[in-house]
């Protein structure tokens, strides 16, 4: 486990931890022994997830985009906990359907924009006075769409490459009390939907990707061992994006 100020069991944040790569990432830092709070909109989500951990996972309706929404949350944790150890910044958003950019509308844009960055930065400026005493990280979740796109993505792409960006520039900021990395996923599987051979086979390592695949990473950079680490964007897509691919 990550430092701690006194002997009372360390307090991590997911925010969208009530479904998919959160909901992943939230189980296996439970089992870690983290007190686990989740911060998401879907409120039926989750009480599931509470339900489905006895009780032990702490959920709190937050709109990460809102600063008020994100000031309680925080202000609720310090009540409650009195000390941050980890902050998970996994909110996110996409659209159900790409937009060419002519057709996109600056409201879609800027909706994309505060939840999937400033959504980023208000969670983290609101946790750091929670995380500096406990020498605390942040693991901020892009997407390999920070790095390589598809047609008519910009507004989330953008929003991905912000994260990016922002991680290394908070890694200097908040060193060497706060350390500070980020992971880009590629596909990982967090739907009902049945994969076909195809789908694994496209992968350099063989498989299409798990929520647990990026709960592992997450486990290590917010522990001690990995405190040389800070600023860094870690790719876990099973090899995509080092692979080249041409039509035939």
């Amino acid at each position: 486990m990550m430092t701690k100020i006194d002997k009372v069991p360390p307090v991590v944040l997911v925010t969208g931890g009530a479904r998919g790569i959160g909901r992943g990432i939230a189980l296996r830092l439970l089992k870690d022994g983290f007190r686990v709070v989740i911060a998401d909109m879907d409120d039926e989500a989750g009480r599931r997830l509470v339900i489905e951990s006895a009780g032990e996972i702490a959920a709190i309706r937050t709109d990460v985009a809102a600063e008020e929404s994100v000031k309680a949350l925080f202000e609720q944790i310090s009540a409650d906990f009195g000390r941050l150890d980890g902050l998970i910044n996994n909110a996110g958003i996409a659209r159900a359907h790409a937009v060419p950019l002519e057709q996109l509308e600056l409201a879609d844009w800027n909706r994309l924009l505060a939840t999937n960055l400033t959504g980023v930065f208000l969670c983290s400026k609101y946790g750091i006075p929670l995380l500096r005493p406990c020498r605390g990280a942040i693991v901020h979740i892009a997407s390999t769409r920070a790095l390589q796109s598809e047609a008519d993505t910009e507004a989330y792409s953008a929003g991905k490459g912000g994260v990016v960006a922002l991680t290394h520039a908070m890694a200097i900021s908040l060193g060497p009390q706060i350390r500070v990395n980020c992971i880009s996923p590629g596909w990982i599987h967090v739907t009902n939907d049945t994969l076909q051979p195809r789908d694994h086979a496209q992968h350099p390592a063989g498989r299409v990707g798990t929520p647990e695949d990026i709960a592992g990473l997450v486990a290590y950079l917010i522990s001690e061992q990995a405190g040389f680490i800070t600023g860094q964007n870690f790719v876990v897509d099973g090899g995509m994006t080092r692979r080249m691919m041409y039509v035939d």
